[in-house]
């Protein structure tokens, strides 16, 4: 893993205070999961919205920096399927298409049995290599 793992991700600093855990990191995908707690919760008692885009954003930014170029989001969007019941949430991220400067990739969230939370779909754009 540590071949594919970037300084950006291993200096995300606000995936870290959330508590998100890179699993894996491959070429072109990555996987994390968080454990979650009390303080993932909104007001009416279930995930925050937020904390699962966070979790799906960390691991299309594991994904897409995985071959070296630096690379940053233009266009996310999420769709939520339902709230997750268990007690930990991982994220799938996997390349679709990568041009020159231009990369695409979809991002699974499933909840602790395997069922489908949301699903995140994330446009990059490669910077030049360092």
């Amino acid at each position: 893993m540590d071949h594919y793992l970037t300084s950006n991700t291993k200096n995300d600093r606000f995936a870290r205070l959330v508590g998100i855990e890179l699993v894996e990191v491959n070429l072109g995908s990555a996987v994390a999961k968080l454990e979650l707690n009390d303080n993932h919760l909104n007001g009416v008692n279930i995930v925050q919205g937020g904390v699962i885009f966070t979790l799906a954003d960390f691991a299309f930014a594991a994904a897409s920096n995985s071959e070296g170029f630096p690379t940053v989001g233009l266009n996310v969007n999420i769709t939520y399927y339902k709230s997750p019941t268990g007690s930990v949430i991982t994220a799938e991220a996997r390349e679709i298409k990568a041009l020159r400067k231009v990369s695409g990739y979809n991002v699974d969230v499933l909840d602790e049995d395997g069922s489908l939370v949301a699903v995140f779909s994330g446009l990059g754009y490669r910077l030049s290599k360092k």
